[in-house]
């Protein structure tokens, strides 16, 4: 095996790595082809890790293959099954970044919560004034509407019907949701949500990923409109 992949999650410290490599370039559709390689297999080598802007619990790096030798009982399936076992995981990936990212809008919502109960100006607390109890509102709004988004494509997911356009949706708009929770809790904050007193700065830099990795917000969309021309 011969070639590279960057940013690789959890790259630092995996101790078998999924490759997935052209078997078979002239047929097309049945390509790809899934081996189980060790870290510690000679032709394998794990670069630098990634400095992150968030996520920093997260060691990703890139993977370098240099004629790698891999037995046959290394392949994962069949040969040619590559492209399928690679969509058969997106859908579930795409239900656990909604979720993840539904984690960081709720933590973003408990923060804003509680500092604007705490924070006094003018005499009493900023809980008590209409502009903060509106921006604790529609987070609330949204982050409840991306819980059950993300509910009913699992739910789908667990009755094993098709759920590609729900995991897209759950994973787009949940992702959406925790930035924008990130973003206005930061607004509640002030000028103290921008210092490292308060967790709010954290969330916010690790909710921008949810947009990124597992298919951008952009990919998400066009799966999404893809499944409507069907119908």
């Amino acid at each position: 095996l011969n070639g590279s992949k960057i940013f690789v999650t959890n790259g630092g410290v995996s101790g078998l790595n999924l490759i997935f490599a052209i078997t078979n370039p002239s047929e097309r559709g049945r390509e790809y082809s899934v081996f189980i390689v060790e870290s510690e297999r000679e032709g394998l080598e794990k670069g630098a890790q990634e400095k992150l802007m968030g996520m920093r619990g997260n060691p990703v790096c890139p993977i370098i293959l240099n004629d790698c030798r891999v037995p046959r009982e290394n392949l994962l399936g069949e040969e040619g099954q590559g492209m399928k076992i690679a969509l058969s995981t997106l859908d579930g990936g795409r239900i656990g970044i909604g979720a993840q990212a539904l984690g960081i809008g709720q933590a973003c919502l408990e923060a804003s919560i509680k500092y604007a109960q705490e924070r006094y100006q003018f005499g009493k607390r900023i809980a008590e004034f209409g502009a903060i109890q509106g921006f604790l509102a529609d987070m609330a709004t949204r982050i409840e509407a991306a819980r059950l988004l993300i509910f009913r494509a699992s739910q789908l997911r667990d009755q094993k019907k098709p759920h590609s356009r729900e995991s897209a949706m759950a994973k787009l708009f949940a992702s959406e949701t925790a930035v924008e929770a990130a973003r206005i809790g930061l607004q509640i904050h002030g000028g103290y949500g921008y210092t490292k007193a308060y967790p709010i700065e954290r969330y916010y830099r690790d909710a921008k990923v949810c947009e990124i990795y597992e298919g951008t917000s952009e990919v998400q969309r066009i799966v999404i409109a893809r499944s409507l021309m069907k119908k």
